[in-house]
């Protein structure tokens, strides 16, 4: 693998020129919260999101997601709030400080689809109560039902697909998965 040249930036650390600079990276962050919130994500939690995706360690304080993003600290607390609720991040302690830091979950896409069956369980047991309300001869009725088999289709099969997924993963990436955030 060849060898990055590296250069002193203007802080006196070594930069490597293969790295992206801090324009490029906004870029990445901005259109990828732009995709997400076209799928449905809030537009901060989005850009927080590509904010720790695109970090060497996968791991930011508040401070420095509100700094990187240009956003209010409280900007930053709703965003992860939002991220730590759907299990894409998770907080922890800064060691030795009294400062949280938000670091993606290992193998988060997988951790985020598993936490959606318990949603999928509440949401089929309120389609089995309006079915039971309704009746399940009617129209209303028929469409619950309908609706309470697609759920019930997709929790056996996204078991599957999850674990099919597991061993992609390990096979490409190895038991840890790619990089810092991996190990974690």
């Amino acid at each position: 693998m060849p060898q990055a040249n590296s250069a002193n930036g203007a802080d006196g650390n070594e930069k490597r020129n293969d790295e992206p600079g801090e324009e490029q990276l906004s870029l990445f962050v901005e259109r990828f919260a732009a995709d997400m919130v076209e799928a449905g994500m809030p537009r901060m939690a989005a850009r927080v999101f590509g904010a720790l995706l695109s970090s060497p360690e996968g791991v930011m304080t508040s401070a420095q997601l509100a700094e990187q993003l240009r956003i209010s600290p409280a900007a930053v607390s709703g965003a992860i709030s939002y991220l730590v609720n759907i299990t894409l991040v998770r907080r922890e302690r800064e060691p030795g400080s009294r400062r949280d830091r938000y670091r993606l979950l290992p193998d988060q896409w997988y951790e985020a689809l598993t936490s959606r069956d318990a949603r999928l369980i509440r949401w089929s047991d309120t389609l089995r109560d309006g079915i039971a309300t309704v009746g399940p001869e009617t129209t209303p009725g028929r469409r619950m039902a309908e609706t309470l088999e697609f759920f019930d289709f997709m929790r056996n099969e996204m078991g599957r697909l999850l674990s099919r997924w597991r061993a992609h993963r390990e096979e490409v990436f190895g038991p840890t998965g790619p990089g810092p955030a991996g190990n974690g």
